[in-house]
């Protein structure tokens, strides 16, 4: 009869579990919601443009970019309650409109830019949207679960026997992940900016040049 050694057993059961867990690693995992709703800004912004062309809207996108950008502004609120440069309502409730205020107004902005803009600057501007986009569902998505599903692999570790060096080992890669996920607000902030930079930039380009 062949006896295995609690060390042997143990790290056969490290293996299993590592196995286990690449099927259901943070980015995988988490990266879903993710990649759905800036796919389905994508999506709604294509079906938008393709609804304004077959009712020969075309010349309406230029008023959504003015919407849109309007629409982004209304979002920042959230940053002035942040501040306490403003207390009615609840931080939650303002960072939600922020989220979903922004998310809507860049739908509109990439309507009207694939509409009307044929310019470089402008086109930078949409793209360092998009960026700001990603790095706030960062945030909104990616970092909130995959810190949650850390810390579940964490417990389901220690429920099943495994020492909590072990345990640490195991989740190294998805620690890291996390850790640097945190950072960023240190992307989103910047970028921000530019974008509103570059936003500017457009519209007074736009009143200078329709004079």
């Amino acid at each position: 009869m062949v006896y295995i050694a609690l060390e042997d057993k143990n790290d056969i059961l490290i293996a299993i579990l590592k196995i286990e867990q690449m099927k259901q690693s943070v980015i995988l995992k988490d990266a879903i919601p993710f990649i759905q709703w800036f796919s389905f800004m994508i999506i709604i912004a294509l079906l938008i443009d393709y609804i304004l062309h077959q009712f020969q809207l075309e010349g309406f996108g230029r008023y959504l970019g003015i919407l849109g950008t309007l629409v982004i502004i209304s979002s920042f609120i959230y940053s002035l309650r942040k501040r306490k440069l403003i207390n009615w309502g609840s931080p939650k409730g303002h960072l939600q409109s922020h989220e979903y205020l922004a998310w809507g107004g860049s739908i509109l902005i990439l309507v009207h830019a694939g509409i009307h803009f044929n310019a470089l600057l402008p086109w930078l501007a949409v793209f360092m949207m998009l960026i700001t986009v990603a790095s706030g569902l960062v945030g909104k998505f990616l970092l909130k679960k995959s810190n949650e599903t850390l810390q579940e692999k964490r417990k389901e570790l220690l429920a099943k026997g495994i020492t909590m060096n072990d345990a640490e080992k195991n989740v190294f890669f998805d620690t890291i992940t996390v850790d640097l996920m945190k950072k960023w607000r240190v992307v989103h902030l910047p970028i921000t900016f530019l974008f509103g930079v570059l936003a500017l930039m457009h519209i007074i380009t736009l009143i200078i040049f329709s004079k």
